[in-house]
């Protein structure tokens, strides 16, 4: 799907949750590009806009365009090598908060359904019990109406699209998902409503556990309910 009327937010240019002479963490905005698109106008990036302040950063993983939350960007080749081996090897733990269409009659849940880029449909991904990767996310609701739910979605695995795929799998596609979500889900939401919450790491240095945190910036219906999910 090509990018349509591409003009992310320039404030705040960069957010920086933590840094230190090894890694930086970030709370990338919804709508901002992790890495710069071929096309010439879509140049404007987080990657781009960290490294005029920070020239020798590089991005580690990724988050999709209209995803917003925590990143990692390291700081010199050793932290970038050992900051993609923990993410390789599983030793790092993201949270995601989404609100996602329909009421979830469960209380949690695992779902467990390989995954494949729908190559005629790129860059969609798709359920491919032959050819899929797999891949695994953990869920667990959090409230919940008629109309909607507020999950928190914990990826075992980093399939591309991943949890907005998953989630569609099971019924419940994320609002605001301009890829995924049918026509009414897509009106519930002005944007994605996928958020990287928390992240779990050691640092590349010291290896000392490091955890991280950051709002999220859309709630479920009442404030109390959006208190509850900063607080979890």
């Amino acid at each position: 799907m090509a990018i349509l009327n591409y003009a992310p937010s320039r404030y705040p240019y960069f957010d920086i949750v933590y840094q230190d002479e090894s890694m930086l963490v970030l709370n990338k905005p919804s709508g901002l590009l992790t890495v710069p698109g071929k096309a010439p106008e879509h140049k404007d990036s987080l990657q781009l806009r960290v490294q005029r302040s920070f020239p020798t950063a590089t991005i580690v993983h990724r988050l999709d365009m209209a995803t917003s939350g925590l990143i990692v960007l390291a700081l010199d080749m050793d932290s970038h090598r050992k900051i993609s081996k923990a993410f390789e090897l599983r030793q790092t733990a993201k949270s995601y908060i989404a609100r996602v269409f329909g009421k979830l009659s469960e209380e949690q849940g695992s779902i467990d359904l390989p995954l494949i880029c729908d190559w005629p449909n790129r860059p969609k991904q798709m359920v491919d019990h032959e050819r899929g990767k797999k891949a695994l996310t953990h869920w667990k609701r959090l409230a919940c109406d008629n109309d909607e739910s507020l999950v928190e979605l914990t990826p075992i695995t980093g399939r591309s699209h991943q949890l907005r795929v998953h989630m569609l799998s099971i019924g419940h596609p994320i609002l605001g998902d301009r890829l995924y979500a049918h026509e009414q889900a897509l009106q519930g939401a002005n944007r994605l409503q996928l958020h990287a919450k928390s992240l779990k790491l050691n640092h590349p240095l010291t290896d000392e556990p490091m955890a991280f945190e950051c709002p999220v910036p859309f709630s479920f219906k009442s404030q109390s309910v959006a208190t509850d999910i900063d607080n979890n």
